[in-house]
């Protein structure tokens, strides 16, 4: 009983590890990511009308914030991301 207990928890803790992994983003994804990223807080700064509603991490002009966030990252979460800096941007330009 205590051996097919141990067994089921070590199933469960494979699967688990396996579908962290399956979601990390590759770093190379993620360079590029960045880098637009970092475009889009550039254009926003740039602009004096986007300057003032451009807080918090989605707008910080640190490489390593942008990339780090986006190794633990699912591809759907990422595009959303930058949609929503697109979508401000759009917004602020006038």
């Amino acid at each position: 009983m205590i051996r097919g207990l141990l067994v089921g928890v070590s199933l469960v803790v494979l699967t688990v590890s396996a579908i962290g992994a399956a979601r990390a983003a590759d770093p190379g994804f993620c360079r590029g990511y960045t880098e637009a990223a970092l475009n889009q807080v550039r254009a926003g700064l740039s602009n004096p009308r986007c300057q003032g509603g451009m807080r918090g991490p989605r707008w910080s002009s640190d490489f390593n914030v942008h990339y780090q966030w986006c190794l633990g990252a699912s591809f759907t979460a990422t595009g959303e991301e930058r949609d929503a800096r697109t979508n401000y941007l759009r917004g602020c330009r006038g």
